[in-house]
């Protein structure tokens, strides 16, 4: 017999996860619903045992306790692993063999939000399965069960296993800033164990996030990181966002290291080891990477943005590695196939250290290209992506130009490319120019602000 359905607030039940404002769109009513209806999914798939864990925000425990209580009142297994970062959630569904996993975590978003992340274990749950959980939550369509829970501390196996993959034979000065982020009190743990000199800033769990946002693709949040590499004349500089699933990196002169730049970093040293594999990166990344890749005879894949259907797409092609502009990083070689943070910090600073280069001579010998920031040109959900058909429509009328529309429009010109794609988390088109030259960025800027213009949607000031 159903039970009383629960519906939520019409902006939680997102592409890639389940995301709100506590106390406003979000509650712990929600986080029950949630916890019912996610592991009636999994019982009916065949699944019995889900790991549980949380972040660092101030309202994790609460939302954490209630989704337990919903899981076991369907019949499930809960292994619950605890205050830790996302990925080490991700991690607990293939070390304790779960059939499935959720995380309570608002990612990099303000202190006052929060909300859940889902992985089977066999890959990412999103679209349709994250719109099944919210059908099924208003039917009151649960399974009713008495379940069991478990308490695991699995920090020390998950740190042990961060550290395996290092590799490096020269010890380096790393600067790591966790941004009061989750991964604290892991990255104390892996340091302790990691050769080199190690210093790290803000590594106290503090969901308030008193010192910086937890963004590390926000160059204000990079700051404290860059002055922390000068003053120690450090090596290298890594930041994580708020639930440790996205890297930031600063070289040794100051300078960042963009997440498409790390991928090709990485790709050099994945495909010395896999010839001719298969790389994908999302379509806001530079030309260099994907010339980069094919140059170093890998198979180099464009695809949409988005964390989960990037895991879905290594699945798929059997990719060795992936990554996104935002900084999620996804290595299948040795890993996973989830993005991790930590594991990434630590593969850059074993392939540094190997190298007997520094990070900065590394990214010096990519081509030198002149881009634009991720720019976010406000527009309603209504209109996103009705402006992109509109785009993608004029376009075709236009000689000399080639359309990807495998996620908005990438356009390549003589002048170099531009892209413009809608949002699937925000009301907002995202919008990306790269040219060898500064007088062909402002062609290509120009471009961009005339097609978006006949739309009727007015650029960002500056831009």
């Amino acid at each position: 017999m159903p039970q009383a359905g629960h519906s939520f607030h019409r902006s939680v039940l997102r592409e890639y996860d389940i995301r709100g404002v506590v106390g406003e769109t979000l509650s712990a009513a929600d986080a029950l619903a949630i916890g019912k209806a996610y592991a009636t999914q999994i019982l009916r798939s065949g699944g019995k045992v889900i790991a549980l864990g949380f972040d660092g925000r101030v309202s994790s425990p609460e939302l954490a306790q209630a989704v337990a209580d919903g899981l076991l009142s369907t019949g499930v297994t809960v292994k619950r692993v605890g205050l830790g970062p996302t990925p080490m959630l991700y991690f607990a569904v293939k070390h304790l063999h779960a059939d499935a996993g959720i995380m309570v975590t608002g990612s990099h978003n303000p202190p006052t939000h929060n909300g859940f992340k889902m992985a089977l274990s066999s890959g990412p749950v999103y679209g349709d399965a994250i719109q099944a959980i919210g059908a099924i939550a208003k039917a009151g369509d649960y399974e009713i069960g008495e379940g069991s829970i478990e308490d695991l501390d699995i920090r020390d196996a998950y740190t042990d296993r961060l550290l395996q993959d290092y590799a490096g034979t020269r010890d380096l000065k790393i600067v790591w800033d966790a941004g009061n982020g989750a991964t604290g009190d892991i990255l104390r743990r892996m340091t302790a164990k990691l050769p080199g000199e190690h210093i790290l800033l803000f590594d106290q769990i503090d969901g308030r996030f008193p010192n910086h946002h937890p963004d590390p693709t926000v160059p204000e949040n990079l700051v404290d990181l860059q002055k922390a590499v000068a003053e120690h004349r450090a090596d290298i500089g890594i930041g994580f966002d708020g639930d440790g699933d996205r890297i930031g990196a600063i070289d040794g002169t100051g300078r960042i290291v963009w997440g498409d730049q790390l991928l090709a970093i990485y790709a050099r040293e994945v495909l010395a080891t896999r010839p001719g594999g298969i790389i994908i990166a999302d379509v806001k990344a530079s030309q260099v990477l994907f010339d980069e890749i094919a140059r170093l005879g890998g198979t180099p894949l464009m695809f949409k943005t988005g964390h989960s259907l990037i895991k879905a797409k290594m699945a798929e092609t059997g990719s060795p590695l992936a990554g996104e502009m935002s900084g999620h990083i996804f290595f299948a070689d040795k890993w996973y196939g989830f993005d991790d943070a930590l594991y990434c910090g630590i593969r850059l600073a074993s392939l540094v250290s190997l190298s007997g280069r520094s990070l900065a001579a590394i990214v010096d010998e990519l081509p030198t290209v002149f881009n634009t920031p991720e720019t976010r040109f406000e527009v309603s959900a209504a209109r996103k992506f009705a402006v992109i058909g509109e785009v993608k429509e004029r376009l075709a009328a236009i000689p000399d130009i080639a359309v990807n529309d495998i996620d908005g429009v990438r356009v390549n010109t003589p002048d170099g490319w531009w892209l413009v794609r809608a949002s699937n988390t925000q009301e907002v088109l995202v919008a990306r120019a790269e040219s060898a030259t500064l007088e062909g960025l402002d062609k290509l800027k120009a471009q961009i602000v005339a097609q978006l213009g006949i739309s009727g949607i007015a650029p960002p000031e500056g831009f």
